[in-house]
């Protein structure tokens, strides 16, 4: 069964950085795009950022632009999301998924999920 798992997140002073990392196992990264997705409570999940199979092609949704960056080590089947000048409002639990070869390419918003959800890794930032 494959199992996907989040790690990395923590509490920071709002400004502070963090970076998370996600493995799985039995699935091989190499023939997904990868994404972040994160979680409050009473709301729906989001995608946050994504990275196509290739790594050539980048998402992000508009409130993290130019704070995170997303990246992939096929090598070491590891996505990781590189989290810098951390909001309050960033605050929330992360997931990592496998998704569609063909997302990651237009809309943040469209991404198709492929592994199962792992328990994720909670981030909390305070002003």
């Amino acid at each position: 069964q494959v199992q996907v798992t989040e790690s990395g997140g923590g509490s920071v002073q709002a400004g502070g950085s963090l970076r998370l990392s996600c493995t799985a196992s039995r699935l091989s990264f190499d023939d997904f795009g990868l994404a972040w997705f994160r979680q409050v409570p009473g709301k729906e999940r989001e995608g946050v950022s994504c990275i196509s199979f290739s790594g050539s092609s980048t998402l992000y949704v508009d409130s993290v632009k130019g704070r995170f960056t997303i990246s992939r080590d096929n090598g070491k089947n590891t996505l990781y999301l590189q989290m810098n000048s951390l909001k309050p409002e960033d605050t929330a639990m992360y997931y990592c998924a496998a998704v569609l070869r063909s997302d990651c390419k237009t809309s943040i918003r469209d991404l198709h999920p492929m592994t199962p959800w792992g328990q994720g890794t909670q981030v909390t930032v305070s002003s």
